[in-house]
C-alpha cells in the first residue's frame, strides 16, 4: 500500500469563483423552496404577500433581478474579462452577504442555518476574488 501524498491539481481562481456561486445558489434555491413548508407561506402567496410586501410588477422584477445576479455570475466568472470579474465578485460577494445578514433576523431555524452558509460562501466569493493572483 502507497501511503504518499495524494496528487491535485491547482485550481484557476475563475473556475473557484463559477464554483462558489453555484454553490449559493443551491443554498438559495433550497432556502425558498423550504420556505414554502412554513405554515401560511402558501396562503400568503395566494393573497398577493411578496417577499418585501405586496406582490406587483415592480416587486416581482426587482427580486426576480436580484435572484438572477447570482446565476449570471457562475457563467460571468468564467467569461468576462478578469479585471471586470474580480470587481464584480467583491462587489456582489459582499452586497449578497448583506442581503443575508438583513433577512435573517426573526427566520426560522432552517433559513438560518442556510443562512450563515450563504454568508460564508458570498464572503469566501469575496476574498477569493480580492486575492486574485497577479502576473
Amino acid at each position: 500500500m502507497a501511503s504518499g501524498a495524494l496528487h491535485d491539481i491547482r485550481i484557476h481562481v475563475r473556475f473557484k469563483l463559477s464554483a462558489l456561486w453555484a454553490a449559493l445558489m443551491f443554498c438559495y434555491i433550497y432556502g425558498d423552496y423550504f420556505g414554502l413548508y412554513v405554515p401560511g407561506k402558501l396562503q400568503g402567496m395566494i393573497n398577493g404577500a411578496g417577499p418585501v410586501g405586496p406582490v406587483n410588477e415592480g416587486t416581482l422584477v426587482a427580486t426576480a433581478l436580484m435572484l438572477a445576479i447570482p446565476g449570471l455570475m457562475v457563467a460571468v466568472s468564467l467569461l468576462a474579462p478578469a479585471r471586470l470579474t474580480r470587481w464584480l465578485n467583491i462587489l456582489f460577494g459582499l452586497f449578497y452577504t448583506a442581503i443575508m445578514v438583513l433577512t435573517m433576523p426573526g427566520a426560522w431555524w432552517f433559513y438560518i442555518t442556510l443562512g450563515a452558509i450563504e454568508i460564508v460562501v458570498s464572503l469566501a466569493i469575496s476574498v477569493v476574488a480580492w486575492r486574485w493572483p497577479r502576473v
